[in-house]
C-alpha cells in the first residue's frame, strides 16, 4: 500500500501562522501533525508482518515544498512531490494532486489517500482492516447532527453493510447525517479511475467529489469512525487541538 498525503493547501484562514509555512508541519503536542498520522500508519502490518504502507507521497506546493523536503530529509519512505503552485487562487484542487501522488508512485498498489491537517483520537488500524475485509475502494464516516455543518462537507447515505447508496459534496439538502472526511482507502483496481473522473469533469476542488463520482460507478463502503476527528482548519480549531493534545 502507498499513502498520499493532501499537503498543497495554503491555509489562508491560519495566518499568520501559516502565512510562511505548512499547516501539516505545525507543532501538536511536540510534533509536527504529520507526524502524529504518520507514526499511527506505520504501526500497522499487512499480512506478512512489515508495515503496510511502503510509501508516503506528500503533495505540497511550490512555495511549501522546501520547508516538506527539510521536514522528510533522511527518511526513505517519504517523497514530497511539489504540484508547482504558489498562490491559494492558483491550486490544482484535492483532486489533480491525488493524481499527481499517482503519477510518482504508479497504479499497482492499493492507495490511502489522508489530509495531512487533519488529527484522530483513534488508530486508522482499524480503518485498513475494514477496507481489506471489504475488497472495496473505503471511505471513513461520523455522524453530524448539525445540519449546517452538513452543508459544508461530503454527505454520503449507506445502506446496513456501510456500502454507499449515494453521495453528494456539500449538498443544499443532505440526504443523511453522515459525513466522509478526507480519507479514503483506493484499491488498485479504482485508482486508475482518478484520471478517468478529472477528465469527465469531476469537481478537483474538494476530494469527496471523486468519491462521489466513484461509489456512482463501483462499489464503495463507508467506515464508521470510532473516535474524533480534529479539523484544523481556523486558529480557533488549533488552539483546541493544541489543548487536548498538549502544546
Amino acid at each position: 500500500m502507498k499513502c498520499i498525503i493532501l499537503a498543497a493547501g495554503y491555509a489562508t484562514r491560519l495566518y499568520p501562522l501559516t502565512e510562511n509555512f505548512p499547516k501539516p508541519l505545525l507543532e501538536v503536542g511536540g510534533k509536527p501533525i504529520l507526524d502524529w498520522l504518520i507514526e499511527d500508519i506505520s504501526s500497522v502490518n499487512g499480512p506478512d508482518g512489515t508495515p503496510l504502507a511502503e510509501q508516503f507521497i506528500t503533495v505540497s506546493n511550490a512555495k511549501f515544498a522546501p520547508i516538506f523536503e527539510e521536514w522528510a530529509a533522511g527518511d526513505s519512505r517519504i517523497k514530497v512531490i511539489d504540484d508547482g503552485t504558489f498562490t491559494n487562487e492558483t491550486r490544482l484542487g484535492a483532486v489533480r494532486d491525488i493524481q499527481l501522488g499517482i503519477d510518482s508512485c504508479g497504479t499497482d498498489d492499493d492507495l490511502l489517500v489522508i489530509a495531512g491537517d487533519n488529527l484522530l483520537s483513534f488508530s486508522l488500524s482499524g480503518f485498513l482492516d475494514y477496507a481489506r475485509g471489504k475488497g472495496t475502494s473505503c471511505v471513513m464516516r461520523f455522524y453530524e447532527p448539525d445540519t449546517e455543518k452538513l452543508h459544508k462537507t461530503g454527505v454520503a447515505e449507506v445502506d446496513a453493510d456501510g456500502l454507499i447508496l449515494s453521495m453528494e459534496e456539500k449538498p443544499a439538502e443532505p440526504k443523511s447525517h453522515w459525513c466522509c472526511p478526507p480519507f479514503y482507502y483506493i484499491v488498485k483496481e479504482d485508482v486508475p479511475k482518478v484520471a478517468e473522473a478529472i477528465a469527465s469533469g469531476c469537481n478537483v476542488d474538494a476530494p469527496g467529489s471523486f468519491i462521489a463520482w466513484l461509489s456512482g460507478r463501483t462499489k464503495v463502503h463507508a467506515y464508521e469512525m470510532p473516535g474524533r476527528r480534529y479539523d484544523i482548519g481556523n486558529l480557533e480549531s488549533y488552539r483546541e487541538v493544541k489543548r487536548i493534545w498538549g502544546e
